[in-house]
């Protein structure tokens, strides 16, 4: 993997963008970015070993999709019941 091979990170972001105006709930959209990163890996970066394709792909879909901005939309938490127990 060289430094120049890192665009297909804007590449990935640029494709959740025109998905999001089709319509992508935001869910989806870190989803996406993994599927994304992992075809850019193994049919662009690495058409002759696909396990690190696999790895770089990862990579770069997580790098796209920021993730920890991902997990906050994939997972919500639920409210906190929490009575005092003061009384």
């Amino acid at each position: 993997m060289e430094i120049t091979d890192i665009v297909l990170i804007p590449v990935i972001i640029g494709l959740i963008e025109v998905m999001k105006v089709y319509g992508l709930p935001k869910k989806l959209m870190p989803v996406f970015a993994l599927i994304f990163g992992v075809c850019g890996g193994i049919f662009y970066l690495f058409p002759d070993d696909w396990k690190s394709g696999v790895l770089s792909g990862i990579i770069m879909g997580l790098s796209a999709s920021g993730l920890y901005s991902s997990s906050k939309t994939i997972v919500r938490k639920p409210p906190c019941d929490v009575k005092d127990d003061k009384e």
